[in-house]
């Protein structure tokens, strides 16, 4: 799939997403051939998709989906999924009511079963949560920066403030370095710590954008309150950032050393692609960042 064809199929799911969520969404989604992306193409289908119900608010049992065709199996089922503090819930198919901090997801309990799925599906399934997490942590940056950009204090934007821009900006950081492990990810390893970044990426953002917005943010009338509720579910999904940071820990003391995860080679080998991108998107990073820091100067006025 070329860029061109990416840039269409990612405003084609986009405009999907912003009109319907849930059981509807599954639902167009398997009209437009989800299933068939994935299996075709993984690589694409699952970060473009996953990034993007992040970014939409909206939601869907896709994670079902991946997990299933990484075990060899056909999609559409709702196989068992690990939680965070050694629980285990399904995510049902249909628009039931949950009990979940986010409503909107329709989780439910489930007995134990640890014996039913191996590590490389949940290394698939990090990964698709990792990107979902971040999505969502670009859409909570998006709503404070609207925020800080019209509502005035002591005569001034908000953006224009120190404090404010420091933390929005560390935000937005923190998601570029998260993305950047996320697509550098080649192993179980790789994913089990791409995941973690994500989740912690996800995680400061709701702090920062949840200060940065004051009390309306806490209030169940802005859209930021919904997108926190969901970053604290999705991040216990397949283990939390605070239990795969321990459990890539015990990985190392058991090891006695640390992997190589990133090959760093010479830009310049023919067939080091990959490297060659990862360098190119370690400074569209950079770039970015400080795009976003003068950004937020530019808004202060004298």
């Amino acid at each position: 799939m070329d860029a061109a064809e990416r840039d269409l199929l990612t405003e084609t799911l986009r405009k999907t997403m912003l009109g319907a969520s849930g059981e509807p969404l599954d639902r167009a989604l398997a009209g437009l051939g989800w299933a068939e992306l994935l299996a075709e193409e993984p690589d694409v289908a699952i970060p473009v998709v996953f990034r993007l119900l992040g970014e939409t608010g909206a939601h869907a049992p896709l994670l079902n989906d991946v997990l299933l065709a990484a075990a060899g199996q056909r999609p559409g089922g709702t196989p068992p999924l690990p939680y965070a503090g050694g629980s285990w819930v399904v995510w049902e198919r249909s628009d039931t009511t949950s009990a979940a901090l986010d409503p909107d997801l329709p989780l439910r309990r489930a007995p134990s079963a640890a014996n039913e799925i191996n590590p490389s599906p949940l290394a698939v399934g990090r990964l698709a949560l990792g990107w979902w997490l971040t999505g969502i942590g670009r859409l909570m940056l998006s709503l404070s920066v609207t925020y800080v950009a019209t509502r005035t204090q002591f005569g001034r934007p908000l953006g224009s403030f120190q404090a404010v821009r420091h933390r929005l900006a560390e935000t937005h950081v923190a998601l570029e370095g998260a993305e950047a492990a996320l697509s550098a990810a080649e192993n179980d390893l790789g994913a089990l710590l791409a995941k973690a970044a994500a989740g912690t990426a996800a995680l400061t953002a709701a702090r920062h954008c949840q200060q940065v917005l004051g009390g309306i943010g806490f209030t169940a009338e802005h859209d930021l309150n919904r997108q926190v509720r969901r970053t604290l579910v999705l991040d216990g999904l397949l283990g939390s950032a605070r239990e795969l940071t321990r459990e890539a820990g015990g990985l190392l003391r058991r090891e006695s050393s640390a992997p190589r995860l990133v090959h760093l080679l010479t830009p310049r080998d023919p067939g080091n692609a990959r490297m060659r991108y990862l360098n190119h998107s370690a400074v569209t990073y950079q770039k970015r960042a400080v795009r976003f820091y003068t950004w937020c100067r530019e808004r202060k006025q004298p």
